[in-house]
């Protein structure tokens, strides 16, 4: 893509492989540089909740979706032993609107990597250095191999090295929980086939998430204990399943059914991170949990991760190089806010799904109350579309060609949300250098 910007996204997982996908469709050169020397098959169930699923529609993968996916429509929640947790207006499973799907991992990954033009993801460079010179951005890997780019996107986790390389050193904390993963063949479990959506038990201390994957052919568990101890942060690290089962004795059936089913676990820490107090330098900028770290109680970790790689191919489309930086302060304006309340969310679900000795009605109310706000962070904030003047006739919405003239895409509320705000705050910023200029003189 003569003239365009070199842009270099460190890391493969969800945030990184979307952000080349949605950056690539608007004319932009992309590398994506991943350490795994071989996409594995490994992880667990991932939540794409409607505001994720509405965006990569937007760049063509909504068929892909469904065809992997166990559809979303709300969550079920009950008490450990099995009694639907119900208020006076009724039970307390809110649905999330609009669609969304719970995909196995490993299924997502290969969905994004295999939309990708070969040669754009370098597996086996992990990145351990990045110097900003200038107008370009030095990067060196672990294998010895070098690149430079014009613009590079820390995707690469929760101890990412790019966050480092912009100057920030901040420890991940632990929510004092750790999580039990497993996934198992949908026809060990009587009961399977009427699982549709997520089944969350909630007891002292304690949670067990079951939800389909896979379109239906899997269950994943997650089960998350209290720990004192720090746990891996990892999707591989083996578990104990006589511990895991010990955690639960006495709960509801279809509890300890599934985890009598189990051939393996894996343990998971769960950590989250304070809001940073800036994402971006000239030239560098970070997404997804090296930007944004949530626990996992609303499901919108990759979620989050694919609005920031939307947010940045909009403000990056049509870049110059010295526009970059504005750019990069700009996608962190419009996203830090947003990500911070989605944290604040999750960690308070965690608390909420974990609290002890409540009385049962006036908990299952503060479960009503909190999911309408989580409710709301899984459609997105639909801004109102613009107003267009017309002379009595309906306005039509703004339609885009894509660039290989094969389709016309509707250009998504979330998009035109971003250059509205875009536009307006560039507009304040012009107002204030030409008062700034006519003061001076």
């Amino acid at each position: 893509m003569p003239g365009s910007l070199r842009i270099a996204i460190v890391g493969g997982g969800i945030g990184g492989l979307t952000a080349a996908l949605a950056l690539r469709a608007r004319g932009l050169d992309v590398t994506v540089f991943e350490q795994a020397e071989v996409l594995r098959e490994i992880g667990a169930g991932v939540s794409i909740h409607p505001n994720a699923a509405r965006l990569l529609k937007r760049i063509g993968l909504d068929d892909q979706l469904r065809k992997i996916g166990s559809p979303i429509s709300g969550i079920t929640l009950r008490t450990s032993q099995g009694n639907a947790i119900t208020t006076p207006a009724g039970p307390a499973t809110p649905a999330f609107g609009d669609q969304g799907y719970n995909v196995h991992r490993a299924d997502f990954l290969n969905l994004l990597f295999a939309a990708l033009p070969k040669g754009t993801v370098a597996l086996g460079h992990r990145c351990i250095q990045l110097r900003e010179d200038g107008d370009r951005v030095h990067l060196s890997f672990a294998n010895g191999a070098s690149a430079d780019a014009d613009v590079v996107i820390g995707a690469d986790g929760i101890r990412s090295v790019v966050q480092r390389g912009i100057g920030l050193h901040s420890r991940p904390t632990s929510e004092g929980i750790m999580a039990y993963r497993g996934l198992i063949p949908a026809g060990r479990l009587a009961w399977a086939d009427d699982l549709k959506d997520p089944a969350l038990w909630l007891g002292s201390g304690r949670s067990f998430l079951l939800y389909p994957v896979a379109g239906g052919r899997l269950i994943n568990m997650v089960a998350f204990v209290p720990t004192d101890t720090e746990s891996e942060e990892s999707w591989s690290a083996p578990g104990d399943l006589k511990a895991l089962a010990l955690e639960y004795a006495g709960w509801d059936k279809p509890v300890q059914d599934t985890i009598s089913s189990l051939d393996e676990t894996f343990r998971w820490g769960i950590y989250d991170r304070a809001p940073l107090p800036y994402w971006s330098t000239s030239r560098i900028t970070l997404m997804g949990d090296a930007a944004h770290p949530m626990v996992p109680h609303v499901g919108q970790g990759a979620g989050q991760s694919i609005e920031d790689a939307i947010t940045l191919a909009v403000l990056l489309e049509g870049c110059t190089a010295v526009d970059v930086a504005g750019r990069l302060k700009l996608y962190e304006a419009l996203r830090l806010a947003r990500t911070s309340r989605v944290q604040a969310l999750a960690r308070a679900a965690g608390k909420l799904y974990r609290s002890e000795h409540e009385n049962p009605s006036e908990k299952a109310e503060r479960l009503r109350e909190w999911m309408a706000q989580a409710a709301h962070s899984c459609r997105h904030s639909r801004s109102p579309a613009p107003r267009h003047r017309s002379s009595g006739r309906h306005s039509r919405p703004r339609w885009r060609r894509s660039r290989d003239g094969d389709t016309v895409r509707h250009v998504s509320i979330f998009e035109d949300a971003v250059r509205r705000q875009w536009i307006s705050r560039t507009k304040i910023c012009e107002s204030a250098c030409k008062s700034s200029s006519a003061s001076r003189r």
